[in-house]
């Protein structure tokens, strides 16, 4: 980093510098100011450097790239001529949590955090702007949170989603059911499961292949989604059986929804480009009602009990707990 001369007896233009936008007699604030040349790729700050620096771009640019320590993202931020860079380590006194590095070689001007202080206090003007760089930074850090916010939202939602049907995955069957129970015990209301095992499904796979049956798999599971009401749940509950949770149902409700489901079953085309149903794709149905102190184990194992009836008294059939 060489030092080349101080500002107040160079030609450098000030009006396009984002600090010092419509204050009057710039020069004699920033007379004591020294400017240095930086070369391509050379550490402006990092974290075992001072804090309390100001640094003015006035040609070139500057990468400011996040820490682990300072929790932002891995992206860097460009400064270009006339913006600044430290504005908060001056504030809070406190070292730059990020490594600012020059992208080639640039003019930078540095101001002190005491001499930025003394501005502050002899123009308005200086903390007018400063202030509204703040709040762009402030607006800026909370839209990288949002960010965050949304993308990590997106990626927790992947972890409990099945990746081949689409529907909640065991995972997420596992920690809500226990929880929409104890809701439906607390508040007195019911509640039914419903345990859905596609018929010869075994069968199917070694007569169309593989492919075919995931093929299935995501055709009834598209059912389950179009029959539902918003408030029902439908997961994955492991290779070809399904589960669906109905808040607020009684058992005769879910036998209700069941045998809808068992109807539209044997009317789902697996296949696009075939102009009739496959009318061995059906499915078993196995339903229970919560009881009185039930909890998620002994619903699922009551509605499995229904759902094992169903096959054995033919399959393509819908049976309910006793």
């Amino acid at each position: 980093m060489e030092h080349i001369n101080v500002f107040g007896k160079s030609d450098y233009t000030t009006e396009n510098l984002q600090l010092f936008r419509d204050v009057d007699d710039v020069r004699n604030l920033l007379s004591s100011c020294p400017v240095v040349k930086v070369s391509a790729g050379e550490t402006v700050s990092d974290s075992s450097s001072r804090g309390g620096q100001l640094f003015i771009v006035l040609r070139g640019a500057l990468d400011v790239e996040p820490t682990a320590q300072s929790g932002g993202d891995s992206t860097a931020s460009r400064i270009l001529p006339g913006e600044c860079v430290g504005e908060l380590s001056v504030l809070d006194e406190e070292t730059n949590p990020s490594v600012i590095v020059a992208v080639q070689q640039t003019d930078l001007l540095i101001i002190e955090a005491d001499r930025l202080w003394k501005m502050i206090e002899e123009s308005n003007g200086v903390a007018r702007n400063l202030l509204r760089l703040l709040s762009f930074r402030v607006r800026a850090a909370n839209a990288q949170l949002r960010r965050r916010q949304k993308v990590g939202e997106f990626y927790r939602q992947l972890s409990t989603l099945d990746g081949l049907t689409g529907l909640h995955n065991r995972a997420w069957l596992d920690q809500h059911l226990p929880a929409l129970i104890a809701d439906a015990h607390a508040e007195s209301k019911p509640l039914s499961v419903v345990m859905i095992d596609l018929d010869h499904f075994k069968q199917f796979n070694d007569t169309y292949g593989h492919v075919a049956g995931d093929e299935a798999l995501k055709a009834a599971s598209r059912v389950l989604n179009n029959a539902l009401r918003p408030a029902d749940f439908a997961a994955r509950y492991g290779g070809e059986e399904l589960i669906v949770i109905l808040p607020e149902s009684s058992q005769s409700a879910g036998v209700r929804v069941a045998n809808r489901l068992c109807e539209r079953l044997q009317q789902m085309a697996v296949f696009a480009d075939m102009r009739k149903p496959l009318p061995h794709i059906t499915a078993s149905f196995g339903v229970a009602g919560l009881q009185p102190q039930q909890d998620a184990r002994a619903l699922v194992s009551s509605a499995d009990a229904a759902l094992y009836r169903a096959k054995e008294a033919g399959r393509n059939r819908v049976a309910e707990a006793n």
